[in-house]
């Protein structure tokens, strides 16, 4: 189906967190607004992620009895991200930041809460908090979607019990101590007989969590202002008149097509991850191919903003956000990627360890840090094997990449060769190519810490950051225990992106730059197709979608109250 109009006042590429919540303003200030998504569906790698969402100073947190200053989050950026470049990117976000979380809840159905015992990623920086700069998405009642739940982004199938019922942060404890806890059995057979429930209606879960509930609660809101979004379409062009970006030249299906911008053009495509030449020139050699992100996103939007004269933002200590992800195949014959983010690095009684055998840095860093180590370790290798290690108590309490806790018969996993076992350490490390005396003593000098709770090497667990990603119920260290319990077990990581760094200039109005310094009329970007504002560092989870939500905020707003129209009989030229 095409456009209903030749003309709007706004169009948005992208249909992820930034572009529908620049649409989502927009909208909500009287303006036209058309979305043009190139793929089925809204929600882009935002659906399929947790969903957090970095903003300090917010009201929620306050509302919670946290404490929090701009001038303390200053205080920590500047020693997190240490660089002069995009100074004043950031000081509008954090004055901006939480201007646009009230208006998404006073104007969206956007519900967010704080985490309270979420901290920042250096706890013992200055101007850190423990918790409650980050937020989550409340969850949301898929079924307020109606038949347009269809199209939003599903969750990745690995993340997903029982075919697609999806599981909130606070439940994942519970569904972890079936059968050793009264009250965790009786609270997940609640919902579990809920999502049988939901199934005898819907082919997915409607109790939607994470990314999920954040993006069904934009895609609502997109839908309660009438904003047109045109699906599986791709824009071809950009349309200039005279320095002035005017419009698109979209391809939908076989028909090419002219349509026209009297404000302007939002660039939210995110980011240029699946993009092999752009991935070539900016990324190190030894991060490879693999991405965590939406397939989609390759590049769409650099590509447009460059035949209008943008300028790239490069100044990034890394080129994109790490995470170290395993793969497989799923019974579809699609790769599936898993990104280890939270679910068993931290854990205790699991190490990580080189193609030498040797552990080479804290598991329970942050992703980002975790796979910086990695490339290190690598020294610019491509293809350098990892490995995680563990027994078969780890396995049975806490899974592994996609194989969830309390899974009986891993046998599929060994033959379909994402999970090597063996019934000793010596056996184990000769399967994966490790000298057996190497990997045994490996195990072995950890484990005469661990048993004591302790991390001599590497002080695993000695933050209150790395604490909240263990398992708070294992003392007396939520990140140590020992590897002892045969078979053992052993699964392949590959570092990976959860998203880019490197994107366009932009202003504190999102307005993408030229490399003159000069905006260029009618051009606005956010999400990762703006450069980040934290210059490839990560001081935080949800220092992607924070900006995104802001930037996105901020775009719609000045487009709304700042951004001048271009004349309604103009003639447009491509």
């Amino acid at each position: 189906m095409m456009p209903a109009h030749e003309t709007y006042d706004v169009i948005v590429i992208g249909a992820g967190a930034g572009g529908m919540t620049a649409a989502a303003v927009a909208a909500a200030e009287g303006l036209r607004v058309l979305v043009i998504e190139k793929t089925a569906f809204v929600g882009g790698t935002t659906a399929w992620s947790d969903g957090m969402v970095w903003i300090p100073a917010n009201a929620r947190m306050r509302e919670a009895g946290l404490s929090d200053s701009v001038a303390d989050a200053v205080q920590y950026l500047s020693s997190t991200v240490p660089e002069p470049a995009n100074a004043g990117l950031r000081a509008a976000f954090l004055a901006r930041g939480p201007e646009a979380v009230a208006w998404l809840e006073a104007n969206t159905e956007v519900r967010l809460q704080p985490v309270k015992a979420c901290p920042d990623c250096y706890p013992e920086r200055l101007g850190a908090t423990s918790g409650g700069r980050v937020l989550e998405p409340v969850a949301f009642d898929g079924t307020r979607l109606g038949a347009a739940l269809a199209r939003l982004r599903p969750p990745l199938p690995e993340v997903t019990l029982f075919g697609g019922m999806m599981v909130g942060r606070l439940d994942s404890p519970h569904l972890r101590k079936v059968g050793r806890s009264l009250r965790s059995t009786l609270r997940s057979a609640r919902l579990i007989a809920e999502y049988a429930l939901q199934r005898l209606r819907s082919p997915r879960g409607t109790s939607l969590h994470l990314g999920n509930a954040l993006a069904a609660g934009l895609y609502a809101s997109l839908l309660a202002r009438q904003v047109e979004i045109l699906f599986s379409a791709d824009v071809e062009d950009l349309s200039m008149q005279g320095n002035r970006v005017s419009g698109v030249v979209i391809r939908h299906g076989s028909r090419d097509r002219q349509i026209a911008a009297r404000r302007g053009v939002v660039l939210a495509t995110g980011g240029f991850s699946h993009d092999a030449s752009l991935r070539k020139r900016f990324f190190p050699a030894g991060a490879g191919f693999i991405s965590a992100t939406a397939p989609s996103v390759t590049g769409d939007g650099l590509r447009l903003a460059a035949t209008a004269g943008a300028a790239l933002n490069t100044d990034a200590t890394s080129p994109a956000y790490w995470v170290p992800a395993s793969l497989f195949i799923r019974t579809d014959g699609s790769r599936g990627v898993f990104p280890h983010i939270a679910t068993d690095r931290a854990k205790p009684g699991v190490i990580a360890v080189n193609a030498a055998g040797r552990r080479f840095d804290n598991e329970a860093l942050s992703h980002h840090e975790f796979v910086r180590a990695m490339l290190r370790d690598g020294n610019g290798k491509a293809d350098t094997p990892f490995y995680l290690i563990c027994d078969r108590a780890f396995l049975w309490a806490y899974g592994l990449g996609r194989i969830k806790p309390l899974t009986r018969g891993v046998r599929r996993y060994v033959a379909r060769g994402e999970l090597v076992a063996a019934p000793d350490l010596a056996q184990l490390a000769a399967r994966i190519g490790i000298k057996p005396s190497v990997l045994t003593a490996t195990v072995v000098s950890y484990n005469e810490g661990a048993k004591e709770g302790r991390d001599p090497e590497f002080g695993r667990g000695s933050t209150i950051y790395q604490r909240h990603l263990g398992d708070i119920s294992h003392k007396p260290n939520p990140c140590v225990a020992p590897v002892l319990r045969a078979p053992f077990f052993a699964m392949r990581i590959y570092p990976a992106d959860l998203g880019t760094a490197i994107g366009m200039k932009v202003d504190a109005q999102a307005r993408v730059l030229r490399t003159d310094g000069t905006p260029i009329a009618g051009l606005y970007a956010c999400g990762n197709d703006m450069g980040s504002i934290m210059n490839g560092n990560y001081p935080a989870p949800g220092i992607m979608l924070g900006p995104a939500l802001t930037f996105g905020y901020i775009a719609g707003r000045h487009l709304a109250v700042g951004a001048m129209a271009a004349p309604a009989d103009a003639k447009t030229a491509v």
